[in-house]
């Protein structure tokens, strides 16, 4: 596969990029304050839109198997729900003036079909990738061009709307932003469909929604998918509140972010590399002992502790392409054979993990720190944060380290199709 295929491929992951994180960073504000929906009713909507769509992930994987066994099915899937997904996105952050009621309508629907064509866009995304080679390396460095491409995205969903808001003061800065994602996702499903090779096609066989789960290599990594994805997504949700009252440098928040997703970037080829010498499998855990090595000091650092910090997130981050890379390259390479035909359904399952377990993270992190008397802003219950924040993803991450070593045979699988 050329260079430019790889690149045709993994462009589409900086829009999807740019979609998910102002929604879950900026539309609560956006309809809790600014647009006077109130902070109850934002609150409900938002948690029975995300219920749904974490839920409907492999019905969702279902449907992307089904497509495929149509003549350019998925590619019919991908613009279809990249279209619906450009409409739906500009009217959740561009909404007319209307009654509260209507507002709170519109917020919903508009929510609820931002997320289905995400995830249905997302979930053939990966199923795409893993089934367009024959070549176990070669479908991770499709997994590292579009893990690149999305930290790319990442970084632009972070600065756009600041910049935007400075550039055009006056004007709603959703609109700008709403109008430059829309033409790269068109942009990047153009290349997608007219410049990328199509998957290979496979007979579906009759399994039940959660059926991949019956397979015993893809059990062993969903599990360590999670585990590790716990540990990342409790660092996550509580790294704002450490970074403001353990360091009190909650200004330079912006340049502690950038480095670390910048780190996972440039890490990715390092990955790749070490990959093709060790296996996937020894690749992650190493990948994962270097993160514990490079976090585990934020649990002693204090006040104004800026350069030492940095030095954490620009090696925590380098072990973010590990994470990024490694694991779906994985997933794409213990599919069996006999069950090509239900790739979606592999990830949509895998979807449904991803988005489950930051909302586990918050929903037992952030009231257990409450209970060790930590209220954000005050001077009481500091070390537990630094411990839940720091100490305890580290200890998670080591027991997805060691069974890892002890299954990763059954996770060296390379099926050929």
């Amino acid at each position: 596969m050329t260079s430019r295929q790889r690149f045709a491929y993994g462009l589409l992951g900086a829009p999807m990029a740019m979609a998910a994180l102002p929604v879950y960073i900026h539309t609560p504000k956006l309809y809790g304050d600014e647009l006077g929906l109130g902070l109850a009713l934002t609150g409900a909507i938002l948690l029975a839109s995300r219920a749904l769509d974490t839920l409907q992930d492999p019905w969702l994987g279902r449907l992307a198997d089904l497509m495929q066994r149509q003549h350019r099915g998925w590619a019919v899937l991908a613009g279809v729900a990249a279209s619906v997904l450009v409409l739906a996105y500009t009217a959740l952050f561009n909404p007319p003036e209307m009654l509260q009621w209507q507002l709170a309508l519109w917020f919903g629907v508009a929510l609820v079909l931002v997320y289905t064509a995400h995830s249905a866009l997302n979930i053939t995304y990966l199923a795409w990738g893993a089934n367009v080679s024959h070549d176990s390396h070669e479908r991770t460095r499709l997994v590292a061009f579009r893990e690149g491409f999305g930290l790319f995205g990442v970084i632009l969903a972070s600065l756009l709307p600041m910049l935007f808001s400075s550039w055009f003061q006056g004007v709603n800065p959703w609109l700008p932003y709403s109008f430059v994602f829309s033409l790269f996702l068109l942009l990047a499903i153009w290349l997608l469909l007219y410049r990328f090779p199509l998957p290979t096609k496979h007979g579906l066989t009759a399994q039940g929604l959660f059926g991949p789960l019956r397979q015993s290599p893809f059990r062993r990594l969903a599990t360590l998918f999670l585990l590790n994805g716990f540990a990342v997504a409790i660092a996550g949700t509580l790294a704002l509140f450490y970074i403001a009252d353990v360091l009190q440098l909650e200004a330079y928040s912006g340049l502690f972010l950038a480095t670390y997703f910048i780190s996972g970037a440039v890490s990715l080829p390092l990955w790749l590399r070490l990959s093709r010498r060790l296996g996937k499998s020894v690749a992650w855990a190493v990948g994962t002992l270097v993160a514990v090595v490079g976090f585990v000091w934020a649990v002693q650092l204090g006040a104004d502790d800026m350069l030492p910090y940095l030095l954490i997130c620009l090696l925590s981050g380098a072990a973010l392409g590990a994470d990024l890379a490694l694991p779906a390259a994985i997933a794409a390479d213990i599919i069996p054979q006999q069950d090509r035909g239900n790739t979606g359904g592999y990830f949509g399952i895998w979807s449904l993990i991803n988005k489950g377990v930051p909302a586990l993270a918050a929903g037992l992190g952030l009231p257990l720190l409450a209970g060790f008397g930590y209220q954000p802003g005050g001077g009481g219950g500091l070390t537990a944060l630094a411990i839940l924040y720091a100490g305890v993803p580290c200890l998670i991450k080591l027991i997805s380290a060691g069974l890892l070593m002890r299954w990763r045979r059954s996770l060296e699988v390379q099926y050929v199709f």
